[in-house]
């Protein structure tokens, strides 16, 4: 049975605009590698491994939603961004690698930034 908070939860991704899912997916990511960066902290490696493959799962998603017949060179450049993201999470996931963490966090931060504001840009146009 659901709590009030799944519900809640559920309800706001059932009815979000494909705008808003887009900005709660990158929310997720950052959240996720965040945990994962505190779980270096305790050497907790199944919540490392747990939180660095949902954040890969959300730039896989990410990636194959992109519409590359539409967005040209941009969005083959985004491609190639999530790309290079989920290779090093993945690489960080593998090796167990706070560094690579580090490195590549920066770039899911700007990624997150970006897209909030395309989002902020959007609502500000309507």
């Amino acid at each position: 049975m659901l709590n009030a908070r799944d519900t809640y939860k559920n309800n706001s991704i059932n009815t979000a605009s494909k705008e808003k899912l887009l900005i709660m997916l990158v929310d997720g990511a950052v959240k996720f590698c965040k945990i994962a960066k505190l779980a270096f902290k305790t050497n907790n490696l199944k919540e490392i491994h747990t939180n660095l493959v949902k954040a890969q799962d959300i730039f896989y998603e990410l990636m194959i939603t992109l519409d590359t017949s539409k967005g040209g060179v941009w969005a083959e450049n985004l491609k190639s961004i999530y790309a290079f993201i989920i290779d090093r999470l993945s690489r960080c996931n593998i090796e167990k690698s706070e560094a690579i963490l580090d490195e590549v966090f920066p770039v899911v931060q700007e990624v997150s930034d970006m897209w909030h504001e395309v989002y902020d840009k959007l609502q500000q146009s309507k």
